[in-house]
């Protein structure tokens, strides 16, 4: 059986506005990116709505709480999830926030800084 996708709420973060509802067919994680009418946005956090019905609360909606972002150009798919930057480099911090304590805002090619994580 399938499982039926719920409506999701797009709502930004600051300033707090819904920006509109959406029916995804994969279940978004804070740090993913979603593309919602031509701008893309980062997650932040993810809230289940639930309703009471025959007395069982059931998943209802889901609310997804955004920042606008540009899409990152540098990532690394690590451990089933995709990381920022080039996670061959020894101070990569292997997330999907945040690239590097050196060098966060990137980019990774040429970084004066990189080591490689295996030396």
């Amino acid at each position: 059986m399938e499982q039926e996708s719920l409506p999701t709420e797009i709502i930004l973060n600051n300033p707090r506005r819904s920006l509109g509802k959406v029916y995804l067919d994969w279940t978004p994680q804070p740090g993913a990116y979603v593309a919602f009418e031509g701008k893309t946005y980062t997650v932040l956090e993810r809230r289940h709505r639930y309703h009471l019905k025959t007395n069982r609360y059931r998943l209802h909606k889901v609310a997804l709480y955004v920042q606008t972002a540009q899409p990152p150009d540098e990532r690394s798919f690590l451990h089933d999830c995709w990381v920022l930057g080039d996670v061959t480099c020894r101070y990569n911090a292997q997330s999907e926030l945040v690239r590097c304590a050196v060098n966060p805002s990137g980019p990774c090619k040429l970084c004066r800084f990189y080591e490689s994580r295996h030396e």
